[in-house]
């Protein structure tokens, strides 16, 4: 009797001291390969809030092991360069070690730094990555 299309034999799996011929369908592939889409059930609202449970936590993580402890960084380095003064030793972030010999009053944010003897520059204040020596304010 002749076997139907969709059971003809197809393929031979050889496993040890065995072989298995599994069917082919019409459009030449193993039907066990199909997986049924109708049987994966609609997903509700509970489900779309749990699929945005992990991003909501990755976000946390983020913020509270990068964001949030280089804000702090960043204010407190806003602090320093806001309290340097005319005395102070610095270090700016080209590397260069000066003594700052004049903070300018005005907004333009810069300081004059002597930077060897009859040598002085002006910096942004920005730039000051570091105060080394701190001088004591007048009394």
């Amino acid at each position: 009797m002749p076997l139907h299309p969709d059971m003809r034999p197809s393929r031979v799996r050889r496993n040890a001291n065995w072989a298995v011929k599994e069917p082919r369908n019409d459009k030449g592939f193993s039907p066990m390969f199909v997986s049924p889409a109708y049987a994966q059930a609609a997903g509700g609202a509970g489900g779309a809030f749990a699929s945005f449970v992990p991003l909501i936590l990755i976000f946390a993580i983020m913020y509270f092991l990068l964001i949030r402890p280089q804000q702090k960084k960043v204010k407190e380095h806003a602090a320093m360069v806001e309290a340097v003064r005319r005395g102070d030793q610095i270090i700016t972030q080209g590397g260069i070690i000066g003594k700052v010999t004049k903070v300018m009053a005005d907004e333009s944010g810069e300081v004059e730094v002597e930077i060897a003897k009859d040598t002085r520059v002006r910096l942004v204040k920005s730039t000051i990555a570091n105060v080394i020596n701190k001088t004591e304010p007048a009394k």
